[in-house]
């Protein structure tokens, strides 16, 4: 809490150019002062606030002297003495500036200061009245004089189109934002910990691939002129991934970026980061182990419980062991237990009876998808594994032993969408052939290309160790572990339709 009020906010009769226009004034006196209102070269080391302030000790006799460097974001004058909030990366810390202490012309110029300068001061920690640590300022400069002003200050950007079209002022305004993202940092900072304890390894395969493969997904196309020829943004990392175990790296993993040329909404941003591993001689089984391990430990590590709220009334909690329940008792228990015996005309009529979307022309597992998709997934709120899913679903996968219409697979939903799928990887490249041209034969144009991935299978046909995968999507993880309610507040630049002007 400061030791003087606040002052009132600027008038709204004070319109953005007029507040400029008083920026700009002032930028002309500082240069005919000879001083650059952008700063100089800047010599020294600088403190972050949480260290400065980490440095006062109450019972000692002399504080220590610090250098901290920020923005200013409130500033309340006593006549002979200002008081000043310094914000960097990390949080707050106030300053107290005298003018018996730097002196007539230095303490005129700090008057002249403005919200959103930015400056940079050297003085002695102590203790005000109101008890906040402070720094008593001996001597400070002008970095970055703020030409823009700030979002006001009690309310901050609060217009949720500014904050993610304008993040910076969102930073700047919002501690909650920049915690948020620091948190996001902290969580994929986590995962790499994990993995490398685990002995895998990290890798980089290709964003621009001339086949785009591991998942069904229109992608963004663009033209390779040195090579003439089309390349796309890949979708996924899959098909480069197994290469390696191919070539024999037995663990790999890949934090990436994907990009598919798909909707936006609360869940989805074309340009998206996965998490991607593959384990050799591993299977659907390790994978579930391995992504519930790391979940878990990345929430202890980082929220410091597997209990996360939601709002006010929700709580995911995280402790294992998680559900593993078969996709077809799923469909089952919600589309009658006859599901499976029934004639197509009857699933199509007891879809719609359910109010789902759905057309004669669509195949069985489409529809049943469908039902999984829009009325039983939302229901899946603590963490789930839906297992052995649809062979048709996921063409890489490995089939199940007793039963080849449906593949080795997990998809893990939380919150009640889809986190992460894995399963054990098909390596037989006789049978991903046949995978690939049924792919080619029933699938959706836009997302098969007409063609098939030759140099993916003659990797293949040199063998490729049994091996497990999976994937796992970091913007989901870090809404779930944040309580976020849109995949925009966690991406720091999401995208947006261009602003017309």
């Amino acid at each position: 809490m400061s030791d003087t009020p606040t002052p009132a906010a600027p008038s709204p009769e004070l319109s953005l150019n007029d507040q400029m226009q008083q920026r700009l004034r002032k930028l002309a006196e500082w240069q005919a002062e000879g001083i650059d209102p952008f700063g100089g070269p800047f010599a020294g080391e600088v403190l972050a606030t949480t260290a400065a302030r980490a440095l006062f000790k109450e019972e000692a006799t002399a504080q220590a002297t610090v250098t901290i460097a920020g923005r200013i974001t409130a500033f309340r004058g006593m006549g002979k003495a200002i008081f000043a909030d310094v914000r960097d990366g990390h949080d707050r810390l106030q300053i107290y500036t005298q003018l018996n202490v730097i002196g007539e012309a230095p303490f005129t110029q700090f008057k002249r200061l403005d919200l959103g300068d930015l400056i940079t001061v050297t003085g002695e920690l102590f203790k005000t009245r109101m008890g906040e640590i402070t720094v008593k300022v001996q001597s400070w400069r002008l970095l970055c004089k703020a030409l823009r002003p700030l979002p006001e200050k009690f309310h901050g950007l609060t217009d949720v189109e500014a904050r993610h079209r304008q993040r910076y002022l969102d930073l700047i305004s919002n501690p909650g934002s920049m915690a948020l993202f620091r948190q996001r940092l902290a969580i994929v900072r986590e995962m790499r910990r994990f993995l490398e304890d685990k002995g895998f390894v990290e890798v980089e395969t290709p964003m621009l691939q001339a086949i785009p493969g591991g998942a069904a997904a229109r992608p963004f196309a663009t033209h390779y002129n040195a090579l003439n020829c089309q390349m796309f943004l890949r979708i996924a990392p899959e098909l480069y991934l197994k290469r390696l175990l191919v070539g024999g790296f037995d663990k790999v993993f890949e934090l990436n970026r994907n990009f598919r040329n798909e909707g936006l909404s609360r869940q989805h941003n074309p340009e998206f980061t996965m998490l991607e591993l593959y384990q050799a001689y591993g299977n659907c089984e390790s994978m579930m182990d391995l992504v519930e391990e790391l979940v878990c430990t990345v929430a202890e590590k980082v929220c410091g419980t597997l209990r996360i709220r939601h709002g006010e009334n929700k709580v995911i909690d995280l402790t294992r062991p998680w559900k593993r329940l078969p996709y077809k008792d799923l469909i089952a228990w919600h589309g009658g237990m006859d599901w499976y015996d029934v004639s197509h005309a009857d699933r199509v009529s007891r879809a719609q009876t359910l109010e789902l979307q759905v057309d004669a022309s669509w195949s069985d597992v489409a529809i049943g998808q469908e039902l999984f998709e829009k009325l039983i997934e939302p229901t899946l709120q603590q963490p789930t594994f839906v297992t052995r899913l649809p062979r048709e679903l996921v063409p890489l996968a490995k089939a199940c032993a007793d039963d080849p219409t449906v593949v080795d697979v997990y998809e893990l939903d939380i919150d009640g969408r889809e986190i992460s799928p894995g399963y054990s990887e098909l390596n037989d490249p006789l049978e991903q052939r046949r995978r690939f041209e049924e792919q080619l034969r029933i699938g959706n144009p836009e997302e098969t290309f007409g063609k098939i991935d030759e140099d993916f299978l003659v990797a293949l046909e040199h063998g490729m160790p049994p091996a497990g995968g999976l994937g796992l999507g970091v913007d989901r993880l870090v809404m779930l572990l944040t309580g976020a309610e849109s995949i925009r507040d966690v991406i720091l630049f999401p995208h947006l339709r261009p602003k017309l002007a």
